[in-house]
């Protein structure tokens, strides 16, 4: 909570329901897309149905690529994933979610995500509530809160954000054991006790918009809110790589994203394989 005590603002409630949320599937990445759009053209109110035609699709253009639960956890023939990828084709074809997957989503949405969107586990519901529901069954309107719609008013770099968060929790659950050995290209130890990994420089840039999220839009070493194009923000380990290289270190792996952060070109080329930013 202490993210949101520095900047108690709608952003950062944003931020913290898309980024730090548990996730044991990945619909509030589709709900938050919805809602994007939604408030971005400036629609205050919406039907249940209006709202699972970009929620749907979302997935839809997803799932037919990456894992949006963890594998086996679809189980049961009317769960909203089994109806999702066996009306994708479809969808995709027609540019619209099919009728029984639009009854679906309609079906399972307030439950299902809209329910816990605003929660975090173990905290409690983060600051601001982006939007309300009434009426009952698919008679069901949204109201979105003049909180959703300021949020709007940052809606490129936070997408960006929710896109890369998504994709993180989407290799998470494609990153089965036997899959990751046989595609990692581990090795054992010449006692046949240990998996060895080559020490190796991983590519960062997919990682940047979730870490300007997570640092809530600023720099991690100087705290200066970040203003450039994002492409233009670098991606440091705060252990410097290097020290994987040395030959000497018995620590974590490095390329591990607690050691990642983003920072503004200056004070990343100031740090350079330091541990510290030197003093300007």
């Amino acid at each position: 909570m202490e993210f949101y005590r520095v900047e108690p603002t709608a952003v950062t409630s944003w931020r913290m329901a898309v980024l730090m949320g548990a996730n044991s599937r990945t619909y509030k990445f589709a709900l938050g897309s919805a809602l994007l759009d939604l408030a971005r053209r400036g629609c205050e109110e919406a039907s249940l149905t209006e709202l699972a035609v970009p929620y749907a699709m979302q997935l839809v253009q997803r799932a037919g690529r990456y894992p949006q639960a963890p594998a086996g956890s679809v189980s049961s023939a009317a769960d909203f994933l089994t109806v999702l990828h066996e009306e994708s084709s479809t969808s995709l074809r027609h540019g619209a979610p099919t009728s029984r997957l639009l009854d679906a989503a309609v079906a399972s949405m307030p439950q299902m995500v809209m329910k816990k969107f605003h929660n975090l586990r173990g905290v409690g519901e983060v600051g601001h509530r982006f939007y309300e529901l009434r009426g009952l069954g698919s008679s069901r309107r949204l109201s979105l809160t003049p909180q959703m719609l300021a949020v709007a008013r940052h809606e490129a770099l936070l997408r960006l954000e929710l896109d890369a968060r998504w994709s993180i929790v989407e290799a998470c659950f494609d990153a089965e054991l036997g899959r990751g050995l046989l595609g990692s290209g581990v090795v054992v130890s010449a006692d046949g006790e240990r998996l060895l990994t080559p020490a190796r420089r991983v590519a960062l840039a997919g990682a940047r918009e979730a870490l300007i999220g997570f640092q809530h839009g600023r720099c991690f070493y100087c705290a200066e809110p970040i203003t450039l194009d994002v492409a233009a923000v670098h991606v440091d380990h705060v252990y410097p790589f290097a020290l994987m290289q040395s030959g000497v270190w018995e620590g974590p792996d490095l390329n591990g994203v607690w050691n990642l952060v983003v920072a503004c070109p200056p004070c990343n080329l100031r740090k350079s394989s330091r541990r510290l930013v030197p003093a300007k």
